[in-house]
C-alpha cells in the first residue's frame, strides 16, 4: 500500500512539472507543520476531491461522502515527507509535511495562486505547452471491497471485545492488519422489540492527560472505506460490517473508542479496546 501511494502521489507530481514545461520556478513547496495531539486544518478554496500523503506518519483526513473545503493533518514523529491535494475542479496543491512536537500555526487558508498545476490539461485554466505532453493516469487504489468481503467470510474472532445497552449489543469481531490498513469487522445484533436506526460509527483515539487536572482527549480515525454499513438493524436482527482506517499504534496511555449513535433514539453504545489489540492485530 505504501509503494502504491508513493507511486500515486510522484506521478502526478511529475505530470504537474511536465504541464509546467519543467520549469521549477512555477513550482512553490510550503512546509506544513503537524503532530499527533493536534488537528491542523488546511481550508482550500475550492471542495477536495482527493488527498494523498507520501508516508503513513502523516494523516490528512477529509470529507469522502461531501465535498467540503475543510482538510485536517497530522503526524508522528518520523521523516518529513508530502502532501497532495486534488481539489473537484482538479487544481493540484502540494506541500511538504514535517512533524514537529509544538506548533505555531493550526490553521492554513490555502490561496488559488498556491495551486501548482491541473490535474489535466483541459481544464478551464490552461497551461501554456500542455497540449503537447502526454498526461499519465494514477494506480487504481487497493480494492478494499474485496479484502472486505474475504474478512466477513471468514470465521475468526476476537473475544471480549463486546458492549451492549437495552438491548443492543455492539461487537467488535475482529481486527486484521493488511497492506498499511486495520480492518475492523463489527457486528450490531438487535435483541430489543424496537428496530435501531443507524446513525454513526467513529472509531477514534483517547489519551489521558496526567496531572492534577486530569483531562480526556479524543482524536478521530477517519475511515478509509466502511463495507456493508447497515442503515437499519430490525427487531432481531444482526448486520456485519467492515471499517477499515489507516494503520496506527498506541501507546499504554492510550486506547481506542468505539462510538455507536442512534437515529432518533438514546441507545448509545461504547465500547473501549485496550492498546495491545491494536498494537497486535491478526
Amino acid at each position: 500500500m505504501k509503494n502504491l501511494v508513493y507511486v500515486s502521489v510522484w506521478m502526478v507530481l511529475l505530470t504537474c512539472f511536465n504541464a509546467k514545461g519543467q520549469n521549477q520556478n512555477a513550482i512553490q513547496l510550503d512546509t506544513i507543520y503537524a503532530n499527533d495531539y493536534t488537528n491542523v486544518a488546511l481550508f482550500f478554496p475550492e471542495p477536495i476531491r482527493q488527498g494523498i500523503v507520501g508516508s503513513s506518519d502523516y494523516v490528512f483526513s477529509f470529507n469522502r461522502d461531501t465535498a467540503q473545503h475543510l482538510g485536517l493533518l497530522q503526524a508522528k514523529p518520523g521523516k518529513p515527507s508530502n502532501l497532495l491535494v486534488i481539489s473537484t475542479s482538479g487544481s493540484v496543491f502540494t506541500f511538504i509535511v514535517m512533524y514537529k512536537e509544538s506548533l505555531d500555526t493550526f490553521t492554513y487558508f490555502i490561496q488559488n495562486q498556491e495551486r501548482i498545476g491541473f490535474e489535466t490539461p483541459n481544464d478551464n485554466d490552461p497551461i501554456p505547452g500542455s497540449e503537447e505532453l502526454e498526461t499519465s493516469s494514477e494506480p487504481a487504489p487497493f480494492p478494499f471491497d474485496r479484502y472486505a468481503e474475504y474478512l466477513l467470510k471468514r470465521n475468526q474472532k476476537i473475544s471480549g471485545l463486546k458492549t451492549r445497552n437495552q438491548g443492543i449489543i455492539l461487537s467488535v469481531e475482529n481486527i486484521v492488519f493488511h497492506k498499511d490498513a486495520l480492518y475492523f469487522v463489527l457486528e450490531l445484533e438487535n435483541r430489543s422489540g424496537l428496530d435501531y436506526d443507524f446513525n454513526y460509527l467513529n472509531l477514534s483515539t483517547q489519551t489521558r492527560l496526567k496531572g492534577k487536572r486530569k483531562s480526556v482527549q479524543k482524536l478521530l480515525k477517519e475511515p478509509l472505506y466502511t463495507h456493508g454499513v447497515p442503515d437499519k438493524i430490525k427487531a432481531g436482527e444482526l448486520r456485519r460490517f467492515v471499517y477499515v482506517v489507516p494503520k496506527f499504534s498506541l501507546s499504554r496511555d492510550r486506547r481506542l473508542i468505539v462510538d455507536l449513535s442512534e437515529a432518533h433514539g438514546e441507545r448509545e453504545l461504547q465500547l473501549k479496546i485496550n492498546p495491545r489489540f491494536i498494537n497486535y492485530p491478526n
